[in-house]
């Protein structure tokens, strides 16, 4: 895990403590949790299809928090972004093949 995984991650959970039960439903927050966790702790996001279904998840997830008018899209694209860093960046997945 890098330093960078491990800030995303961090500034995933403190997404989580800050919008928390205003902004997300409670099986919106785990969903979220659900996919950091996946995400941190795997290695390689082309073999590993619980990281893709993570990743695709939060993508669904934020479209429909836009698409309601919960969230800004600004807001919700910062969201999917840092959730995804939380993963293996393209580089290292690529050199680790």
């Amino acid at each position: 895990m890098t330093s960078e995984r491990a800030h995303a991650y961090r500034q995933v959970i403190q997404t989580l403590r800050e919008v928390g039960p205003a902004k997300l439903l409670t099986g919106e927050q785990e969903r979220i949790r659900y996919a950091a966790d996946n995400l941190i702790f795997g290695d390689d996001p082309q073999a590993d299809v619980a990281m893709q279904e993570a990743l695709a998840d939060i993508e669904r997830l934020c479209r429909a928090l836009v698409d309601s008018g919960r969230w800004e899209e600004a807001a919700a694209t910062r969201l999917a972004d840092c959730v995804a860093r939380c993963g293996p960046s393209r580089e290292a997945a690529l050199e680790a093949a």
